[in-house]
């Protein structure tokens, strides 16, 4: 036998947002969970596709950096050196990053023998191809904002999928003995329960790095201090109109640090030996990268991105004196920006390792799960015209629902601007065609 559900407006409202929101962006959410699973084990991906390039033999000590990058200078006399980057631990190759032909290539170097290793050209990271489609689809800004856009309505599908699993049973368990159609829904609404707190958890934590709502949000961070704070040099030092974020890779609190500038001029500048002696006295974690600069008034900025956020570190070094201009670390950011910082590892799956990323795995083939179920359940279900939307109730009847879309439209912008979109074409379209009309149940 199944549950009888509540008749009231405001639940047939929530249905068929629920409804509509489902169909639109479940697609979207798919490839969102299958890449992001992907990308949670990255480390290990990488560590076989790339094995021959990043595993040496280590044989005595390592040879200076500035010898290494010698030798890719003689492989590719017009290229230029932008970055270099040491291996993590005695049995990682070195890499340097060049760009020689309008193209970026990362030089393998075994720091050993000084030799190169090989060569891969940063288009063809397999990774960094799964992270470009999670991010934005591979459609630049706006596949960007589409898949922001879809993040945002996921949060609207969360909200009022809680609202429809509550009234009745409140099962955290699927029913098997009452029914096809009951087993249906449960198979949709049972899993959606469980994951609704990861699956919000990794909405949240991943909107930060989107192009509108996380840039906007980072702003407010920067401009209120609690991303970093508003002065964190050691010593007296003038800043260029440049972000960090501009020219390097660098922890999400620090991309909008500005850059200082180097204003001895006129010197020779530091050798990269000497810079990974100032990393190695200033303690940076062993991920660290050297970008090194191209302007006379440029300086080095090196950035790690460790596993854990509390190893997060960003310095700028004056490239002739030698000194360190800022030194940024996670115990200088401000609230919102360690919480931003552990959001993002917690996101990625790095901060505790393989159960971190396992976790992470679960929620998202949950939502992979979810979002099949609810196909499956509105198949089944759906009648041989028309959508199988729930019936339109007045508009008078959806007064706390509204006001609840408007709160949501204004905490995530373009869900507010999609919802405009959606009331114009209700107004201009599905109202005026009695055929859309009654397809559509409005």
């Amino acid at each position: 036998m199944e549950t009888k559900q509540p008749n009231s407006s405001l639940y047939r409202t929530v249905w068929r947002w629920h409804f509509y929101a489902g169909i639109i962006f479940a697609p979207l959410l798919i490839i969102l969970a299958v890449t992001g699973s992907i990308y949670l084990f990255k480390p290990q991906i990488e560590q076989v596709l790339y094995q021959d390039y990043q595993e040496v033999t280590p044989q005595g000590d390592k040879l200076p950096a500035s010898q290494q990058i010698e030798e890719v200078k003689k492989l590719y006399p017009d290229a230029v050196v932008t970055k270099y980057h040491p291996g993590e631990n005695a049995s990682r190759s070195s890499e340097v990053s060049i760009t020689a032909k309008n193209e970026s290539l990362t030089i393998f170097i075994d720091p050993y023998t000084g030799k190169s290793i090989g060569e891969l050209n940063d288009e063809d990271r397999i990774m960094d191809k799964i992270e470009e489609i999670h991010g934005e689809l591979m459609a630049g800004t706006l596949g960007d904002r589409i898949v922001e856009l879809a993040a945002c309505w996921a949060v609207v599908l969360i909200v009022s999928g809680l609202y429809l699993w509550y009234p009745k049973n409140k099962l955290l368990f699927p029913r098997i003995n009452i029914g096809k159609n009951t087993f249906r829904r449960d198979l949709h609404a049972v899993p959606a329960f469980w994951i609704s707190a990861g699956m919000l958890f990794l909405i949240m934590t991943g909107l930060p790095w989107s192009g509108f709502w996380g840039s906007n949000f980072q702003s407010a961070a920067t401009n209120s201090g609690s991303g970093y704070p508003p002065s964190i040099w050691t010593g007296s030092a003038p800043t260029s109109l440049i972000k960090t974020k501009d020219i390097a890779d660098v922890p999400w609190a620090a991309e909008n640090l500005d850059v200082p500038i180097s204003d001895i001029q006129g010197f020779i500048p530091l050798s990269i030996d000497d810079v990974v002696t100032i990393a190695n006295r200033e303690g940076m974690h062993p991920s660290y990268s050297i970008n090194i600069p191209q302007e006379t008034d440029g300086v080095y900025t090196l950035s790690a991105f460790p596993p854990k956020a509390q190893d997060e570190a960003t310095i700028h070094i004056d490239q002739y004196s030698g000194a360190v201009l800022a030194d940024y670390r996670y115990d200088h950011y401000g609230l919102i920006g360690k919480i931003v910082a552990w959001g993002i590892t917690l996101h990625k799956g790095t901060q505790f390792g393989l159960i971190n990323q396992i976790i992470s795995l679960l929620i998202c083939l949950g939502i992979i799960l979810v979002a099949f179920s609810g196909f499956y359940l509105w198949w089944k279900r759906k009648p041989k015209k028309g959508l199988g939307a729930p019936k339109a109730p007045p508009i008078k009847n959806m007064k706390f629902f509204l006001f609840l879309l408007i709160g949501l439209g204004i905490l995530f912008p373009l869900v507010g601007l999609s919802l405009i979109f959606v009331c114009l074409i209700d107004w201009l379209i599905i109202k005026r065609i009695s055929a859309v009309k009654k397809f559509l149940n409005a």
